[in-house]
């Protein structure tokens, strides 16, 4: 069951932990809470509501706060008069009476909001129920530990002890406290019937965990050193320190699996690639925006920093484009009597789905949050179907129809450079693009353009005449230049799949080329001048069978790419070493037409997608197969 309200998290300023006392006068004990305030502004008139199994008596007896309503499981408390809540600080109080003893984790509070004097109801995020626990058994088992992607450098002496939460020592600062608590979210998005690694209340067995600072270290790059009961994490930035983080509730949360947690050592950690990404194909399916925001807690979780976005195709257009709604209204429903018909998987029923600014805005802030960058994709000018279907305007009316197919069966579905409405959608589209989504690149596709495509347009011809081009690579490369010039002008660079250098390419300055069809392809452009991204469909492509059974699931034409051949392709390979500084990093693609359910995704996607993520970020001499193997336990699922 999901919130429908919840669709993406939200930005929490304030977190609330509670312990279970059960000693006192009371017979259930009492719970003891903790609020901090993390923003950067201090509140007081405020209110807190909070919702929990173990519900206070109406007159219930309160220490440091005043029991304003409690119907059900809802309470609402406020400090006494005058308290101000400043940055950094906490606001203790306690509630008696409570029904019952508490016998699990899961009956603390299970939700919380402020309402502050202005109205305004702010998320709080909030801690596992917390109890003075009894001391921890020794750890058992083989020295493993817990860590995808695996660090640059790891030295470490594992403890004999299971570990305590790990819990910021005194003299934390605001933004420090704010990315444990936010990191500990992360785990409870992920794992929700699990613990969280992490508490801003401290009691007796937790492990302390303190912050420094180095700006000689990379954006992306921690040092954790676990000195006895200490632990040391320093980092230059925000990245830095949620990686750090990250790490550190992976180890703490296999330990609990039967792996270990440090003793002593070191871990020195810093990515291979700039470019660690994944995409997803969400024309050809509509995932909802919770599904987006989960893959994106997933991406973080494995320390990959770059959603490639593909919100166009044949089969569908998500983006609403405020200037031409029909592009939504239209191009995203499938259906009998829709003028999309149903594609793999659709039936006499219409289906669709579509992304609003909203949504976007929202999914782009909680991808921020995480340090991942959303590169949008709307795939240009092949794979344009649902657009022509939606604005019939772009087709040039003395083209017959049927001159020229897709590989996956479509006729005559390219944008035509020479119908002039071309360019005013897409003028509104990029401008769209632009304000809702800060990356440096917009990617723009390129690919799969037909073989005789526009050749039986009288438009085309006369444009192609005009300009001295001969045949369809040349025209898609006077395309492309007149995309790259628009995107410029916008302050975008040009990303595209590997066939935007086709029929003489686009300026290279700038230009992010991502690899797909032949791993020696990316040699050949980065010799060229191109920045490339490897996701080479035969290693990398996550829809594809993970082997030739005939009872496996998944796509064949690339052929069937088991966990071990994703883990052990080795990008480098393919790029002589004077041209890697012109590889910028590794992502998977995951191609959705026969992806029809969530646990189809999941068996294709998991854990090869942990595969890459290592290949992006661990040094080559640094993976070990049956390491790798026997951790994929541990990796999330949608």
């Amino acid at each position: 069951m999901t919130d429908p309200h919840a669709a993406v998290p939200e930005a929490a300023s304030f977190h609330l932990d509670c312990r279970w006392q059960s000693a006192g006068p009371h017979s259930a004990g009492r719970l003891l809470f903790e609020l901090r305030n993390l923003g950067a502004a201090p509140i007081e008139g405020f209110r807190l509501a909070f919702t929990t199994l173990r519900f206070a008596g109406r007159g219930a007896a309160a220490d440091n706060a005043r029991l304003l309503d409690r119907r059900g499981y809802f309470h609402e408390v406020a400090p006494p008069g005058g308290f101000r809540l400043a940055p950094g600080d906490v606001w203790r109080f306690s509630l008696g009476d409570i029904a019952g003893a508490p016998q699990h984790r899961g009956e603390g509070i299970a939700s919380a909001y402020l309402t502050l004097a202005g109205g305004e109801r702010p998320a709080v995020t909030v801690g596992d129920l917390r109890r003075e626990a009894p001391e921890q058994g020794a750890a058992t088992g083989p020295i493993v530990y817990a860590l995808t992607p695996w660090p640059a450098e790891a030295d470490l002496t594992p403890s004999d002890r299971l570990p305590g939460y790990l819990v910021p020592a005194d003299g934390a600062s605001v933004d420090e406290l704010a990315a444990v608590s936010a990191v500990s979210a992360l785990f409870r998005r992920l794992f929700p019937l699990e613990p969280v690694p992490f508490s801003l209340m401290a009691l007796p067995g937790d492990r302390p965990l303190r912050f420094a600072h180095d700006a000689a270290l990379g954006r992306e790059a921690y040092r954790l050193d676990f000195q006895g009961e200490d632990i040391l994490l320093t980092a230059s930035g925000p990245a830095g320190r949620q990686y750090g983080l990250t790490a550190l509730g992976q180890l703490r949360r296999g330990a609990r699996a039967g792996c270990r947690f440090p003793a002593h050592g070191h871990i020195l950690d810093q990515p291979r690639f700039s470019w660690r990404g994944s995409h997803l194909d969400t024309a050809r399916r509509f995932f909802p925006v919770a599904d987006v925001a989960r893959f994106l807690d997933i991406l973080a979780y494995l320390k990959l920093n770059v959603f490639h976005w593909h919100l166009s195709d044949d089969e569908a257009w998500r983006l609403d484009i405020r200037a031409f709604p029909e592009l939504t209204a239209i191009g995203s429903t499938h259906g009998p009597d829709a003028a999309l018909p149903p594609q793999i998987g659709g039936g006499r029923h219409p289906s669709g789905g579509c992304y609003s600014h909203a949504e976007v805005r929202a999914l782009v802030a909680h991808a921020a949050r995480l340090n991942i960058d959303i590169v949008p994709e709307i795939d240009i000018p092949g794979h344009s179907t649902a657009a022509l279907a939606a604005l019939p305007a772009l087709v040039d009316p003395d083209e017959p129809a049927d001159t020229y197919a897709s590989v996956q069966g479509f006729a005559n579905n390219a944008l035509n450079p020479a119908v002039e409405l071309t360019w005013s959608v897409l003028d509104a589209v990029f401008d769209d693009l632009a304000e809702l989504f800060p990356s440096p690149h917009l990617h723009v596709g390129g690919d799969e353009v037909a073989e005789g495509a526009w050749l039986a347009s009288p438009l085309a011809r006369r444009l192609m005449a005009d300009l001295g081009l001969d045949g369809t690579e040349a025209l898609q490369s006077h395309f492309m230049r007149r995309v790259q010039a628009m995107l410029g002008r916008r302050g975008r660079k040009l990303a595209g799949w590997n066939e935007v250098a086709n029929g003489g390419g686009v300026e290279t300055d700038g230009t992010l080329l991502t690899v797909w069809q032949k791993a020696a392809i990316g040699a050949g452009l980065a010799a060229r001048g191109y920045d490339i991204v490897m996701a080479p469909a035969e290693a990398y492509y996550l829809d594809m069978a993970q082997s030739g059974d005939w009872d496996e699931v998944g796509m064949s034409w690339a052929g069937a790419t088991p966990l071990e051949t994703t883990y052990a392709y080795e990008v480098g390979g393919d790029i002589p070493a004077g041209l890697l500084p012109r590889l910028r990093g590794v992502q998977s693609c995951i191609w959705t037409e026969l992806i029809a359910s969530r646990a189809h995704f999941n068996h294709l996607v998991f854990p090869r997608l942990a595969a890459v993520a290592e290949a992006g970020w661990t040094p080559p001499a640094e993976k070990d197969w049956e390491r790798f193997r026997a951790l994929c336990r541990f990796c999330p699922v949608l």
